[in-house]
């Protein structure tokens, strides 16, 4: 997920007055249409039920997973119109203990995720219950997950052919010339047409708001009286929202790495800040490569790995990898090590090998999507744009864009022009913007809620658990000290997954907010690409 918070460690930006189209829309309250759309929606969905059966087979999904949909109204000020179906995937409880064979442990009904994009599909959750982290969960809850709307197969959205979509090689130049930057614009306004163009009116009810009422409706098609859920980066964006529209629905909800959802922030100042906070990880990085030269060769100190990385980036300009890798590639490759630093060992074995001579794990850790990988990624991009584009005003004058990021790229230049590349298209976006909704619940309208943040995560940085922390009344914080991987829930550390387990299990949360000890930092040894960060790892 690209979208988080503003202001930094690194200090504060000066940002210009947004120039956006104004917003349309409003939250969905007791009295307007959206709200009794959901209601008659979800009251459908709790007679029908959900009918699960085998999974989709493009989804690729194991025989012991069992899938069904749930029909939800494109439109919820009109339940009656144009109906989209939602994929469901669920394993059932296992009911057993692992600490005690002899033990049959009660259900507590469904446990259900998002695992964030927005564009992810949480369809592959169910299959957590199988690592060991997860075993007591799985044992009490019916693991559930679902593909949102837009992601394949829910209704999906695409706005460009895949394979035009991630040509490569391409550069990736910190400071864009003016003629580099106006041919980035022109490609995001393409991109934006491109979107209207195939879906038309349909593409303005894919949002935010519209997400967290499709949960209340997958809920109610579940048989559920209350909503338990987990939510993991943009995921905890949606669950709050679901908190302030139906607070009287929530059971449990997890928080983890989450997204600041001051309405000021949401999207265009959220990521500013993560741009800056990709800096700070990627310092880490650099950090963690130099300490261990004696195995990559790259550089004694942070400054020499960079050179390292800047004499890369150069020859694969001249030169690229495998005919597909150049340095943007290189960049998105490290950009996944600033998410989870389980990558750090697999991204350092691979630049030092090319600069020895070795192109090869490059080119695989970087290379060409397959067909079928490209369409689901450009699927991914297209929910994350549409989703993004409509929550909120954005700027609509480059300039504007322009100006924030040329200022922050002095001092952040890592991540701060990708991130221009992928939002832009929402300056030229053609469909009404929602007005984003002012998250805040008073003492006793919302059960106990956990929140769960890695104090050094890039994609999320650290304010927005702060300000979630703020915002939800009976919230308490769990902090991973000194750590940042993005994710951090039935990953490696032991006391995140204390908690997690005693509060799904038990309703127990700490008596005021707390932190655990950081995870131990990466072996520093070449091996297989890893599983992103945790069990549970939102996508990137």
């Amino acid at each position: 997920m690209r979208a988080a918070v503003l202001y930094s460690a690194a200090g504060s930006l000066l940002l210009t007055t947004l120039a956006a189209a104004p917003a349309q829309g409003t939250p969905g309250g007791p009295g307007d249409a959206e709200a009794r759309g959901t209601a008659v929606a979800a009251e459908r969905a709790a007679a029908a039920g959900v009918e699960f059966g085998s999974c989709p087979e493009a989804e690729d999904l194991p025989g012991g997973m069992r899938c069904g949909t749930v029909a939800v109204p494109l439109d919820y000020a009109r339940p009656d119109g144009k109906r989209i179906r939602l994929t469901v995937s669920r394993v059932r409880a296992t009911h057993k203990d692992p600490d005690n064979s002899k033990r049959k442990v009660p259900g507590q009904g469904a446990l259900l995720y998002n695992p964030g994009g927005p564009g992810a599909s949480g369809l592959y959750f169910p299959l957590v219950g199988m690592a060991p982290q997860w075993k007591r969960i799985a044992a009490a809850y019916d693991l559930v997950g679902y593909a949102p709307r837009g992601v394949a197969p829910s209704a999906p959205l695409s706005c460009q052919d895949p394979g035009e979509f991630f040509k490569g090689p391409r550069p990736a130049p910190t400071q864009p010339s003016e003629a580099y930057k106006k041919e980035r614009a022109a490609e995001a306004e393409a991109y934006a047409r491109g979107c209207a163009e195939r879906h038309g009116d349909a593409l303005r009810h894919y949002h935010s708001l519209n997400n967290a009422r499709d949960l209340e409706v997958v809920r109610a098609a579940l048989g559920e009286q209350r909503l338990t859920f987990m939510g993991a980066s943009y995921g905890t964006y949606l669950g709050a929202l679901y908190a302030e529209m139906f607070p009287s629905r929530v059971r449990r909800m997890v928080f983890d790495s989450v997204v600041n959802p001051d309405p000021e922030q949401v999207w265009y100042r959220n990521n500013l800040d993560q741009s800056a906070a990709f800096e700070d990880r990627w310092t880490d990085f650099k950090k963690w490569t130099a300490e261990h030269d004696a195995v990559y060769g790259l550089g004694t100190t942070p400054r020499e790995v960079q050179s390292s990385y800047e004499e890369a980036s150069a020859r694969l300009a001249a030169e690229p990898a495998g005919g597909t890798v150049g340095p943007a590639q290189l960049q998105g490759a490290f950009l996944k090590a600033g998410y989870y630093d389980d990558y750090w060992p697999h991204r350092a074995e691979a630049l030092s090998a090319y600069l020895k001579g070795d192109p090869q794990p490059l080119v695989d850790q970087a290379g060409t999507r397959t067909e079928e990988g490209a369409v689901g990624a450009e699927n991914s991009n297209a929910v994350y744009t549409a989703v993004e584009c409509n929550d909120a005003s954005w700027p609509t004058d480059f300039e504007v864009w322009d100006r924030d990021n040329t200022r922050l790229a002095r001092r952040a230049p890592f991540e701060t022009w990708d991130n221009v590349w992928a939002n832009l298209p929402c300056a030229y976006w053609q469909a009404p913007r929602q007005r984003p909704l002012d998250v805040r619940t008073g003492p006793g309208e919302l059960p106990p809620t956990l929140v769960l943040a890695a104090e050094r995560d890039a994609a999320t940085p650290y304010d927005g658990a702060l300000e979630l922390r703020r915002r939800l009344s009976g919230s308490v914080l769990v902090t991973e000290r000194d750590a940042g991987t993005h994710g951090i829930a039935g990953g490696p550390n032991a006391c995140v997954n204390g908690h997690l387990e005693a509060y799904l299990l038990d309703g127990r949360l700490p008596a005021r907010d707390t932190s655990c000890a950081p995870r131990p930092e990466p072996e520093p040894r070449p091996a297989a690409e890893p599983q992103a960060g945790s069990a549970t790892a939102p996508t990137p």
